[in-house]
C-alpha cells in the first residue's frame, strides 16, 4: 500500500507536464491550491479522496490511474472472465459498471458492461470532458444528447462521439438497458 500512496504525487507531476500546466494552472481547473497540488507531488501529503477526484478529473483521469500498482510488463494482456470483473465507480445513481478491460493507466481505452435502471440519467447538468466515448446498445433503450441532436438507441445500435462534445444521457424505458460502453482517454 505505502508504494501505491507514494506514486500519487510521482504520476500527478509527470501528468501535469506532459500536459504542459504549470501547478498554478492545473490548481485553477481543478479547484485546488497550487500549494495542495505540490505538497502532494513532493509526497508530502497524502490528498484526500475529494481532492485527488478534482486533480483527476483536471487532468483528464480517472483516479484509478494514480492508484493503481504499475506494472513492468511491457506487453500488457488483462483477461477478464466473465465472473471476474471489477466494479468501476461512478458518481451517477442508477447505472452499474462491471469493467471488462485492463487498468486504465496502461491502456487508452476503458470498457464496461453497463446495466442503467429505468430513468437513470447523467443528470441535470451535461457532461463534457476529453475522450471520446463509443456505446453498443446490448438490451433495452438508452437516449443520448450530443450537442443538439438526440439519439435513442435500440439493442444492437452503436454510438460513437467525442466528448468535448456536450453530452446527457438515460434511460427512458421501463427496463433496464444494458450496453457495452467503451470510453478512450486522451493522450
Amino acid at each position: 500500500m505505502a508504494a501505491v500512496v507514494s506514486g500519487i504525487g510521482p504520476k500527478i507531476k509527470a501528468l501535469r507536464k506532459q500536459k504542459g500546466y504549470s501547478l498554478q494552472s492545473l490548481a485553477e481547473r481543478a479547484d485546488v491550491s497550487a500549494a495542495t497540488i505540490h505538497k502532494i507531488e513532493q509526497s508530502d501529503m497524502v490528498p484526500t479522496i475529494t481532492t485527488l477526484l478534482k486533480i483527476a478529473t483536471a487532468l483528464g483521469r480517472p483516479v484509478s490511474y494514480f492508484v493503481e500498482e504499475e506494472d513492468d510488463d511491457n506487453y500488457p494482456t488483462v483477461f477478464t472472465p466473465a465472473d471476474g470483473r471489477s466494479p468501476i465507480y461512478t458518481s451517477h445513481v442508477g447505472i452499474k459498471l462491471d469493467g471488462i478491460s485492463g487498468p486504465y493507466g496502461e491502456f487508452l481505452v476503458a470498457a464496461a458492461v453497463a446495466t442503467v435502471i429505468p430513468g437513470a440519467s447523467s443528470g441535470s447538468k451535461p457532461l463534457q470532458h476529453a475522450g471520446e466515448e463509443l456505446i453498443y446498445l446490448v438490451s433495452g433503450e438508452l437516449e443520448f444528447r450530443v450537442g443538439d441532436v438526440t439519439h435513442v438507441l435500440k439493442p444492437g445500435d452503436a454510438l460513437h462521439f467525442l466528448t468535448h462534445q456536450t453530452h446527457f444521457w438515460r434511460n427512458p424505458g421501463d427496463g433496464n438497458a444494458v450496453a457495452i460502453w467503451m470510453a478512450v482517454r486522451p493522450q
